[in-house]
């Protein structure tokens, strides 16, 4: 399930190049990354051969390469196998989302001996492409902010609240603030992943794995949350509508 919360989060300063020779679907596509992606992020190009020169411009003016290439298949001047194979050859490790007609699949599997693993057919189905640029860009997100995630005692929630993942306690102006197991426990899965949006799904069995108890369900949780916000006003625990539940930190 995609979480547009964090989808919001994770597109933000990705860089993404989209080579099309087709005019309109060049329009379509540019007007659906926009609603994604900073215009200023957008770089479009008309065929292959532009589509690299544009790819080696990017990396000689920021020193480094686009986060994602979207690429058609069949263009004029060069194909979109011969553009995914020179930008392979300058950074192997690009993401890369190949476009291709319905008359063009029979051409997939040389992509697919290239390493290429994502793909869209024309038509656009809007619902595949953002569950795919959900997919990378919180992938890009989370190699980004791995080492940032390592070796962290402590997360500031907000100016009065922080908590220690190494005791698993929240401290108020430093003092521990005393909670019940499931209470801390519920703390530590929202923030295991700072503004993530967490489903009932899954916190549930995480907050009950050591009970039998097979009538537990979302008012179980609900309750928890109740107490949380009536101890810690200030813990911004917040329900996010047929999603789940996320803290919001500064």
């Amino acid at each position: 399930m995609v979480d547009y919360i964090l989808l919001e989060q994770y597109c933000k300063d990705i860089s993404i190049l989209f080579v099309e020779d087709d005019k309109s679907i060049r329009k379509e596509m540019k007007d659906l990354l926009k609603e994604l992606f900073f215009e200023k992020d957008i770089t479009i190009a008309n065929d292959g051969k532009e589509g690299f020169l544009k790819y080696q411009e990017y990396f000689e003016t920021n020193n480094k390469t686009f986060d994602i290439v979207l690429t058609d298949v069949k263009m004029p001047k060069m194909d979109g196998l011969e553009l995914i194979k020179k930008i392979y050859e300058q950074n192997p490790n690009q993401l890369i989302v190949v476009l291709s007609g319905e008359s063009e699949t029979h051409h997939l599997i040389s992509f697919v001996n290239l390493g290429i693993s994502y793909f869209l057919e024309k038509p656009l189905n809007y619902d595949e492409f953002i569950e795919l640029i959900y997919t990378l860009t919180n992938k890009i997100y989370e190699q980004n902010n791995l080492n940032k995630k390592i070796n962290i005692e402590e997360i500031n929630i907000n100016d009065n609240l922080i908590w220690n993942t190494k005791t698993k306690q929240l401290l108020k102006d430093n003092n521990y603030i005393k909670l019940t197991k499931k209470e801390n426990l519920l703390i530590e899965t929202l923030l295991k992943t700072p503004k993530k949006t967490h489903s009932v799904e899954e916190i549930i069995p995480i907050l009950w794995e050591d009970s039998f108890n097979k009538e537990v369900d979302v008012k179980n949780l609900k309750n928890i949350v109740s107490r949380l916000r009536k101890k810690i006003p200030e813990l911004n625990i917040e329900n996010i509508y047929s999603l789940g539940y996320r803290i919001n930190i500064l």
